[in-house]
């Protein structure tokens, strides 16, 4: 196994993965990694396992971590990255930080590279600091997430409070400089972590062959273009999806300014639902009930999008109150909690695929997508037909054996028209 990756959350391991597919590596995605057994696919080129860390308490990101970490090694993976979302989600306490210093003391090496470049959707790093498009990354819509609001854009000032280990910026001139002198400058760093611009491919193809000796490296889904080669995927790659059949259903969890012009979108000529958050944080169970006769009562060929967010706001942080509905005393705009919206889609999806209705899903949010995986089961993703950058389809088998095709989207990833055309690249 020449790479081996651990992702903070399981969008963003698809999107690694068909990174890694598009250059020629037969690619798996691992979801429950505890109960496969490493050797399994220790012949394959690359395996990324997917995890739900990405706000989880640090002492659970960590431990999940490592342990996965642990498995890839046991595996067989020559090298091992460390995956985090291109726009650098997190808080001062991690987690990107403290496993990535749990990672180098595992392998016992010096330094590691960030990089959460990923020019294909907007995202560069220059002198240091974090782009989504033309903006800096605190003056984006990241600014608002609400669970890793995002206020600083110099990565030297997002990781350093999450970590006692130096944090070093290497200019662009020096990637442009080529591999020699990229590979020169990275080795004469100071050790501990080394921020690398990038503004475009061809600084990540750079980047990745500058740290081919590298045991460990850490970034985006950009990092797989420093891996494999420019040939096709590798022929043979199993092709999981002429048997998937069944509806059609779109769920979104995410907060983005970009899922919400997709639903938006949608909403033009398709069936949309907003969840209840009111009755999704006093009764799940009816308001799921409710839902799932509405998607069955619609015609067969319909595409029909759930969504819980309408604002940013519609979800608040763990540990935050939500607020009550309208009408109450004093009181605004109903609110859910995060968990309570993951719980509500994440069964109403386990719902309509266990009793046939529902065949192909896409999910939009990482913390979604984590959820939807989780409670449908399954153990490993098929990497399949890409959609754009950091978009693809993924084929799954359930716990209850029934197959399942997937899309697991960031909510900041894939065209405003995707949920009418995802579905052409199954036909």
């Amino acid at each position: 196994m020449l790479i081996g990756a651990v992702a903070d959350d399981f969008t963003g391991a698809t999107d690694l993965a068909s990174g890694l597919r598009s250059r020629g590596l037969e690619t798996v995605v691992v979801v429950a990694p505890a109960a496969v057994d490493p050797r399994s696919h220790a012949g394959v080129d690359a395996v990324v396992v997917a995890l739900k860390t990405r706000t989880a308490p640090v002492d659970v990101a960590v431990d999940q971590s490592t342990t996965a970490l642990s498995w890839l090694i046991e595996a067989g993976a020559e090298r091992l990255a460390l995956k985090y979302c291109s726009t650098f989600d997190s808080t001062d306490e991690g987690n990107i930080g403290p496993v990535l210093d749990a990672f180098r003391d595992r392998l016992g090496v010096d330094r590691a590279i960030v990089v959460p470049a990923f020019p294909a959707n907007g995202r560069t790093v220059r002198d240091g600091r974090l782009f989504v498009g033309d903006d800096l990354l605190e003056d984006s819509p990241m600014r608002h997430h609400p669970l890793t609001p995002m206020t600083r854009s110099r990565l030297r000032d997002l990781l350093s409070p999450q970590t006692p280990t130096p944090v070093t910026e290497v200019p662009l001139g020096r990637v442009r400089a080529g591999v020699d002198a990229l590979t020169a400058a990275l080795d004469a760093a100071p050790a501990g972590y080394l921020v690398v611009d990038a503004v475009d491919d061809d600084d990540l193809v750079t980047i990745g062959r500058a740290t081919s000796h590298h045991r460990l490296v850490s970034g985006g889904a950009g990092l797989a273009l420093g891996f494999g080669t420019d040939d096709a995927p590798s022929p043979g790659l199993p092709d999981a999806f002429a048997h998937v059949t069944g509806r059609r259903l779109v769920v979104c969890g995410s907060a983005s300014a970009a899922t919400r012009g997709q639903i938006a979108h949608a909403a033009a000529t398709h069936p949309t639902r907003k969840v209840d958050l009111t009755a999704a944080t006093t009764d799940p169970a009816a308001e799921v009930a409710a839902l799932a006769a509405w998607v069955r009562g619609l015609d067969a060929d319909s595409v029909p999008v759930v969504y819980s967010v309408g604002e940013p706001s519609d979800v608040v942080a763990p540990g935050a109150e939500p607020a009550p509905a309208d009408g109450e005393p004093g009181q605004g705009r109903a609110t859910a909690p995060a968990a309570v919206v993951e719980s509500v889609l994440s069964t109403l999806v386990h719902d309509l695929v266990a009793d046939g209705t529902v065949g192909r899903v896409v999910v939009a949010g990482g913390e979604t997508s984590g959820a939807v995986v989780t409670a449908l089961g399954t153990t490993a993703l098929v990497i399949g037909p890409p959609l754009g950058p950091g978009v693809c389809w993924s084929a799954a088998t359930t716990s209850a054996g029934r197959p399942v095709a997937l899309v697991l989207k960031s909510g900041n990833f894939g065209a405003t028209d995707l949920f009418s055309t995802a579905w052409e690249a199954l036909s």
